[in-house]
Formats: structure tokens, sequence, C-alpha cells
């Protein structure tokens, strides 16, 4: 690995473009899309592309976590409806 930085790495996303990027992911299904392209393309700044990248993962725990919790709660629900055990 070379120990210099290159100008592309060294160089701090301006304010200006994390505003741009906040925005872009706003945008319902533009956003999920974007998050993707900015996370995997090697022409994204590294500190962009480590915070797609931590934002997608973020995004599926969370999504995960609703899962199971619907499914519980949805098991319940049926359990009940079928004349499951009362307290």
């Amino acid at each position: 690995m070379n120990a210099q930085l290159s100008a592309r790495e060294a160089s701090p996303v301006s304010l200006g473009d994390w505003i741009i990027t906040l925005i872009v992911l706003a945008i319902p299904i533009v956003g999920i899309v974007m998050l993707f392209v900015w996370g995997f393309s090697g022409s994204t700044h590294p500190s962009k592309q480590n915070y797609c990248r931590a934002a997608l993962i973020l995004a599926a725990v969370i999504f995960v976590l609703w899962l199971v919790f619907f499914f519980t709660i949805g098991a319940s629900f049926l359990h009940a409806a079928m004349g499951g055990a009362t307290l």
C-alpha cells in the first residue's frame, strides 16, 4: 500500500457535497439505489463510500429486526385466533 494518500483521499468531502448527498438519499427509491452506487463504486470518495456502506448495514439490521418483530406479533395473534391457551 502506498504511504502517501492520493489527492482524492486526502481532501475532505465538501459541505455542499454532503448536503447534496443527504438530499439525494432522502428521495425514497433513488436514495436506496444511490447507497449501493456510492457504497460500491470505485470512484466515490472513501468517506462517502464508508458512510453509504454503514447506512446499508444499519438498514439491513433494522429490516431484520423489523421482520422478527412482526413475525413474532403475527404468530402470537394467529395463536390467539386459533384458540390458544389463555391466562
